[in-house]
């Protein structure tokens, strides 16, 4: 195909009055598809119900150390669920806190502690002036919407292929004590689908923070989610690497079930060093009791072991491969050599990137969302909304049926080439008229 930019004015004229006839037939279908958030489908969902059958009035509910999950106690989670979330973790169990149903949840309480009481002893981040946090962009949504809400300055660093800019992360936290922390989704990352590369795992390991209390906040939310068996990203552990680099403390690591089982009833986790533990755990102790272990006891009967939980995720690939090869089809086939736009093609995770032309995406998502697509909204893979391109959008494939994401995948095509055809077309408007003038 011609690249749009190659065409005349009379081209693209003619180019974007078939488009918008094509546009027309979109919209009397009256779709109403939701590509918005990354949410596993039903079908995943019923992977996990035999999890509804494993405990019932008849089984035995104590663990193996004695330990009635029925009732109070066990404030870090009961051993076997340490054990099993630790190999999904790839840490050991002692460095393991198991929370409830949601890693976001532990997410923000590790904020909020670092706001109210500060970390390992240091001044209460609500006490400073001012707080910074370095954000990786594009990135997740709702790191971004936790960090505004507790007040703290976000600072965007761009992502390339092996991860954030590391060059623009090891001379910032170097040189400004108010800078706290780091938001960090390091393998199949929201939204990019991108993995940190070994080097790059290694020198966040080897920072050298100006403020005591800086901290990564390594979201591992897709750490065993591939896509295929041939073809799976690798990342070094953190912890580990932190530990051999002489920063045992710097790293706060999270993770969940919730798209391996249920998302609103699976459990959470943090691990982290001992000094951290200690830290967390003085205040934890404050908060609760411990938490659903009978939930816990109900993944361990459930999965077995981390064999069990990897066989189960080969189940899930399954299903979403299809997806992501549909999006990726469509995408090829629709606007490859027309030069509009890029996108990301990952081995695993729940999200596909497209990079559009500069000043396209928000007219995108509204065109799309015109036609009965709803996508998620333009700017929120950056911190406050603002994206300064305008040019990030975030594909979800996961959770429509695949038919239907078909039907989407070629709506978003459609509406991308007439945005840009009309932006091209405004270019070389301007840029004629410029020309007349002189």
């Amino acid at each position: 195909m011609e690249r749009y930019a190659d065409m005349s004015v009379e081209e693209l004229k003619k180019e974007l009055e078939e488009l918008e006839k094509e546009y027309r037939r979109f919209q009397k279908m009256d779709l109403k598809l939701d590509m918005s958030r990354g949410k596993p489908c039903t079908e995943q969902l019923d992977l996990s119900m035999g999890m509804m059958d494993v405990l019932n009035s008849h089984v035995d509910l104590t663990c193996d150390d004695g330990t009635d999950c029925r009732n109070y106690g066990v404030l870090s989670g009961i051993e076997e669920a340490k054990e099993l979330i630790g190999d999904m973790m790839e840490n050991h169990p002692d460095n393991i806190i198991i929370y409830g149903n949601s890693s976001l949840n532990v997410m923000y309480d590790t904020l909020a502690r670092a706001m109210l009481s500060g970390v390992m002893d240091n001044t209460p981040w609500c006490k400073l002036e001012k707080v910074k946090f370095l954000c990786p962009v594009p990135g997740y949504d709702r790191h971004f919407s936790m960090t505004e809400y507790f007040g703290i300055e976000m600072i965007p660093v761009p992502m390339n292929e092996e991860g954030p800019d590391m060059d623009m992360v090891e001379k910032l936290v170097s040189e400004d004590e108010l800078i706290k922390g780091i938001w960090c989704v390091p393998k199949y990352a929201n939204p990019s689908g991108a993995t940190y590369s070994e080097h790059t795992v290694r020198r966040f390991a080897r920072l050298h923070p100006a403020a005591k209390d800086f901290r990564i906040f390594w979201d591992n939310a897709y750490g065993i989610h591939h896509l295929y068996d041939e073809h799976q990203d690798y990342i070094p552990e953190i912890l580990a690497e932190c530990k051999r680099a002489g920063n045992p403390d710097m790293v706060y690591k999270f993770a969940s079930t919730s798209k391996i089982t249920f998302p609103g009833s699976g459990i959470a986790a943090l691990a982290t060093s001992q000094n951290n533990l200690v830290d967390i755990k003085r205040q934890l102790s404050q908060q609760t009791i411990g938490h659903d272990k009978v939930n816990q006891l109900r993944h361990v009967r459930f999965f077995g072991d981390i064999h069990g939980m990897v066989l189960h995720m080969k189940k899930h690939a399954d299903i979403l491969r299809p997806k992501f090869q549909a999006v990726q089809d469509a995408l090829e086939r629709n606007l490859s050599g027309l030069d509009v736009g890029t996108w990301t093609k990952p081995n695993g995770g729940y999200f596909i990137t497209f990079f559009a032309l500069d000043g396209c995406a928000k007219k995108i998502i509204k065109r799309a969302k015109k036609a009965g697509v709803t996508m998620t909204e333009a700017g929120s893979t950056w911190p406050y909304h603002k994206d300064p391109h305008d040019r990030d959008i975030r594909i979800a494939p996961t959770y429509p049926p695949l038919e239907d994401l078909k039907v989407a995948a070629e709506l978003f095509s459609l509406c991308v080439k007439i945005v840009s055809a009309e932006k091209l077309l405004e270019e070389k408007a301007h840029a004629a008229t410029a020309a007349e003038e002189k």
